[in-house]
């Protein structure tokens, strides 16, 4: 990421769509943080690393699990993004 031009806008895909356990806030948090090192922080963006259907048969995650993900992003950008925390 050094080497992105700059303004340039980052979507880090820190929280897999492949498998159903969830990512540990704070291991998240960190990666956003290294990230932050080389591109400003209102230039990063945090999502899943792909969609839940990336494969013609789909991932092994249920719907359940699937919105747990994607409430697990939400709890993250709020707590990275407004609350400042980096």
């Amino acid at each position: 990421m050094r080497h992105l031009a700059e303004g340039k806008k980052v979507v880090l895909g820190l929280v897999s769509s492949k498998v159903p356990e969830l990512e540990a806030i704070d291991d998240v948090i960190e990666r956003i943080k290294e990230a932050s090192q080389y591109v400003p922080l209102e230039n990063l963006y945090l999502s899943t690393q792909c969609g839940f259907a990336s494969t013609e048969e789909g991932n092994a995650l249920t719907e359940a699990q699937q919105w747990a993900k994607i409430v697990l992003v939400q709890t993250i950008a709020q707590r990275v993004w407004k609350d400042s925390l980096i």
